[in-house]
């Protein structure tokens, strides 16, 4: 069996930070090539994930907070904001379930947030139509201009 404990939650928390990237994880799931994938994300301010999509119908995914503050915003084809989330143990909003086909990103709105997900394996890069057009690849410089937008939204 395997667990998830404060410690573990606090350990992915502390090597986040000091990666570059400003993010690690944890599978749970033995490969890549694995059906189900089930992981701890530990991401913190400033990492920004370029919304995407997922056209395989089974890959609907799932975040739950472990701690911290995650948002969770949803968009339109033409990248208009569809929806957003706030979820924090705070407000009790733990959980939420994404469809595939679906463009949507996550962001941390504070130091120490750590979200477990899950959806359908195996692993593959996106794929052209997965990738937005109208949001800035991770190396673009107006990618922080994005995320301080999208962070905006939850002020």
């Amino acid at each position: 069996m395997k667990v998830i404990t404060s410690e573990l939650v606090a350990r992915l928390s502390a090597e986040a930070r000091q990666n570059p990237r400003l993010r690690t994880n944890c599978n749970f799931h033995p490969s890549e090539e694995s059906r189900c994938h089930r992981l701890l994300n530990a991401i913190e301010p400033g990492l920004y994930i370029r919304p995407h999509r997922h056209l395989d119908d089974e890959k609907d995914e799932a975040f739950i907070v472990m701690s911290g503050r995650l948002g969770i915003v949803t968009f339109a084809d033409d990248g208009r904001v569809a929806e957003t989330v706030l979820l924090s143990h705070s407000n009790g909003n733990l959980a939420a379930d994404i469809p595939h086909g679906i463009y949507h990103t996550a962001l941390s709105l504070e130091p120490g947030t750590v979200f477990y997900e899950t959806k359908a394996g195996p692993y593959r890069q996106l794929n052209e139509d997965e990738k937005c057009t109208w949001a800035p690849d991770d190396s673009d410089p107006q990618a922080q201009i994005f995320l301080m937008r999208l962070r905006s939204l939850f002020d």
